[in-house]
């Protein structure tokens, strides 16, 4: 005699459906992030830039970061990337807790950030902006020219960039598109494990958006973590998996991709409650 279901567990997250979902894979909800902070703070003197933040961020997975301005995104990413110090919190990579003092320590953990102004050199050819600061050099001091060209066109290659035309031609000759191909390279490059990438297809046509979108989804396809970071709704539902909302410096919600709306997501960010204040309602410190 066939049973009725159990009702639904009242679990006391909003909006959780498993009806129609599809199913994962348990690895991709039980896996340990491969990145992850906790109740990070910042300040920059009297001004609270971050306030008990958490974020994470998986291998093979997309997370956007969205938020309006000052919502304290780009302070974050500077935290993970050693460029600010963290004021309290703790920062754990693949599970272990580590300090990052400097970039050299997000560097040698394999997280590697795509800055909006993208920082290559419009004078040096593709081969030394990917090598720009790491040169490989031999005896007495040579560059190993051969040896660089090669990696730049096997990384290239191995990210399906195929519209730049020479490796060795200028930066300063190449779209848009081109050049945020080079910098996710340059990234990419260096045994990275995280990759952020703020606004990267910010003033990019339609074309040039479409090849960066299409190589952030390569990037998680090889095992990356992505970080994503843009303004550009309609950019971050195509291509992320999970979506951070911070408002004011503080956490609003985590989304899934697939089971929200740019509609829910827009209110977030315009008027989200923080998910940790004492005495707000429904907050997790009131809660506590």
């Amino acid at each position: 005699v066939a049973q009725a279901a159990p009702p639904p567990t009242d679990t006391g997250r909003a909006r959780v459906t498993e009806t129609n979902a599809p199913a994962e894979p348990a690895s991709t909800s039980t896996a340990v992030p491969m990145l992850e902070a906790r109740n990070i703070f910042k300040s920059f003197g009297s001004v609270q830039a971050l306030t008990d933040v958490d974020f994470e961020v998986r291998a093979g997975e997309v997370m956007a970061l969205v938020g309006d301005n000052g919502a304290g995104k780009s302070t974050l990413i500077k935290c993970l990337a050693g460029i600010y110090s963290i004021d309290e919190g703790d920062v754990l990579f693949e599970g272990k807790k580590v300090s990052i003092s400097g970039p050299k320590d997000a560097a040698r953990l394999g997280i590697e950030v795509v800055y909006q102004d993208l920082a290559l050199c419009d004078n040096l050819d593709v081969v030394q902006n990917m090598y720009l600061g790491r040169e490989a050099k031999g005896f007495p001091g040579r560059l190993k020219e051969p040896e660089m060209e090669a990696r730049t066109a096997e990384t290239l290659k191995g990210l399906s960039v195929t519209t730049i035309r020479s490796i060795r031609q200028a930066v300063a000759s190449l779209s848009g598109g081109q050049r945020q191909s080079v910098a996710i390279g340059r990234a990419v490059m260096w045994n990275s494990r995280l990759v952020i990438l703020d606004e990267p297809t910010a003033a990019l046509g339609v074309a040039q958006t479409r090849q960066v979108l299409e190589l952030v989804r390569r990037l998680a396809e090889q095992g990356l973590a992505v970080v994503l970071i843009s303004h550009n709704l309609h950019d971050i539902f195509e291509v992320a998996d999970r979506i951070t909302v911070m408002r004011l410096g503080r956490n609003i919600a985590v989304y899934e991709r697939a089971t929200t709306t740019q509609q829910e997501v827009v209110q977030a960010i315009t008027a989200g409650v923080p998910t940790k204040v004492a005495g707000i309602s429904g907050t997790s410190e009131e809660e506590s």
